[in-house]
């Protein structure tokens, strides 16, 4: 029966493909379009960096959205409800809670007092040239990991649609991916990047609108009806919509689901790219303000995943998803083919809709990811360090342009790899790096005057390192059939999140770096930076 579903869904596709090729093609041209045309009005770094500062709070909360619902959200969270229930449906929350330590701890403070990147505001009262280096080869780690999820959930999107089943055929709808995020970059800056993240959170929101609508329809709006079909199907009955299907079995899968929550709740305020978001608006006020436009519009999508992951379970079912993909990360896909219709024109076109969608969620996001890394490249690495605050803008925007090509090959090299993992749970091993690394520093930098260079160094390589080396040791990696290596067995970890040793050790480590310190720290440059953060007095 199972295979019988998955062959129709395949064919509805295979019939409908025209359509389907036609819809990616429109959205990538009229997405290259906004590029080139933003590129053309990028004139100097701050325009490369920050979109001149021009966008308005509403605008810059779109872009936000756009920038945070990302793959993992649209494609793995969905796959995870369908298969997991009510553990999935912890990914929605934690997504949706972070949001909250990024408004009230971060977004003000860090608007007023950094210029483009995370290491202008640990420069501020720090050794200019370590910070600096520590600071971007961090931004540049957690990026490839978040990039990793992206460039997953792009193979298996298309090569759902497309009908490519080969290895090979994946790996170069990464490829393409990868290429077309590098000219997003390169070409439009963060003015081309934040249209099309604008663009795209429009086009994601209406989508999801349109299934939860169609999802709640076909239950008459009972949503009881739903999940009891929902748990029907599953095969696991009541236990699909209680606590510990996934996280509760054992000791261990308890610790993981800990692990996983106080990453997801404390990495968004450490995430590169979202960091970056908050330079792009004039002023702290519309910092702020953006801020609770995304919570408003990223609140209302994560409770229409509760639609997407219930429904698929109850009208697809666990059997074809993962026919289709072990992860689940076709769930959404799967969903509109088949209230529309597997074998009807209206199934196919939902199909094509929802997968473009999804296709223009992964380019939005990868382009946000790709321009944090290569800004904090040239802006902290090249010009700061290597050139010593002696290039012109002209030169560090083109060692950003460079950077954005060596980070879109990586990207490419290491998608390939991830192709078959989940790609919610790959993007939360990103939070868990940019909580163990990045918010230490940020926050003690912030809020602690006793914080020195050496505590700064201790706090981002220790948390960095610590939450790689776990996370390359782990079940994640290698070991299980889910696995990234799924013929090798090397791991000694034995949770896939690494976020409960390496956070606390990032905050440990920056503590006990300051403590042992024989630099005596800036008091009058502390206080300056406090002035600047809390008031905005002297903000670029």
């Amino acid at each position: 029966m199972t295979s019988a579903l998955h062959l129709a869904a395949q064919s509805a596709t295979t019939e409908h493909r025209p359509l389907i090729i036609a819809l990616f093609g429109a959205f990538v041209v009229a997405t290259l379009f906004i590029t080139v045309w933003a590129g053309r009005q990028t004139k100097s770094a701050a325009d490369f960096y920050a979109g001149g500062r021009q966008f308005t709070g509403f605008q810059n909360g779109l872009a936000i959205s756009g920038d945070y619902m990302s793959a993992a959200s649209f494609l793995g969270i969905a796959g995870a409800i369908a298969l997991f229930g009510y553990d999935g449906f912890l990914y929605s929350i934690g997504f949706l809670v972070a949001w909250l330590v990024a408004l009230l701890l971060v977004a003000e403070p860090l608007r007023n007092s950094g210029r483009f990147t995370m290491g202008d505001v640990l420069a501020y009262r720090m050794r200019q040239r370590p910070v600096r280096t520590a600071a971007g080869t961090s931004t540049i780690v957690v990026s490839i990991f978040y990039l990793l999820a992206q460039m997953a959930g792009a193979g298996v999107l298309v090569s759902l649609l497309l009908g490519i089943t080969s290895d090979s055929g994946k790996v170069l709808i990464v490829a393409l991916v990868g290429i077309l995020m590098i000219l997003y970059v390169t070409i439009g800056g963060m003015k081309g990047t934040t249209w099309v993240q604008m663009v795209k959170a429009v086009l994601l929101i209406a989508g999801t609108l349109l299934i939860t609508f169609l999802v709640l329809l076909k239950f008459n709006f009972n949503i009881s009806d739903l999940l009891g079909t929902a748990a029907a199907k599953s095969g696991h009955g009541q236990a699909f919509l209680e606590p510990g299907l996934k996280y509760g079995s054992t000791e261990i899968s308890k610790l993981d689901f800990i692990s996983l929550g106080i990453a997801l709740v404390l990495g968004t305020a450490g995430l590169p790219h979202i960091l970056i978001r908050f330079y792009t608006v004039p002023t702290a006020k519309a910092a702020r303000k953006s801020v609770n436009w995304a919570i408003g519009i990223i609140g209302a999508f994560y409770l229409m995943t509760i639609a997407l992951g219930f429904g698929a379970a109850a009208i697809v079912g666990p059997g074809e998803i993962t026919a289709s993909n072990k992860a689940g990360n076709t769930a959404a896909p799967l969903l509109a083919l088949h209230i529309g219709g597997t074998d009807s024109t209206g199934g196919a076109i939902l199909l094509a809709v929802i997968s473009a969608v999804a296709f223009a969620t992964i380019l939005a996001v990868v382009a946000g990811l790709t321009l944090a890394s290569s800004s904090s490249f040239a802006h902290d690495i090249y010009a700061n360090v290597i050139r010593r605050g002696q290039a012109t803008e002209k030169e560090e925007v083109r060692a950003a342009r460079w950077a954005t090509v060596a980070i879109g090959v990586v990207s490419i090299a290491l998608g390939a790899l991830a192709r078959d993992l989940n790609v919610a749970g790959l993007v939360a091993l990103a939070f868990a790096v940019a909580a163990s690394a990045n918010l230490p520093t940020i926050l003690y930098s912030l809020f602690w005057k006793k914080f020195t260079t050496q505590g700064a160094l201790w706090s981002i390589y220790g948390g960095l390192i610590s939450s790689v080396v776990l996370v390359l040791f782990s079940p994640v990696v290698s070991g299980k059939p889910t696995s990234m290596f799924k013929n090798a067995d090397f791991y000694w970890f034995p949770l896939e999140n690494p976020g409960l040793v390496s956070i606390p050790l990032g905050f440990l480590l920056g503590w006990l770096g300051s403590v042992l310190s024989k630099e005596k720290p800036d008091s009058g440059k502390y206080a300056e930076l406090e002035v600047k953060s809390l008031t905005g007095t002297g903000a670029h």
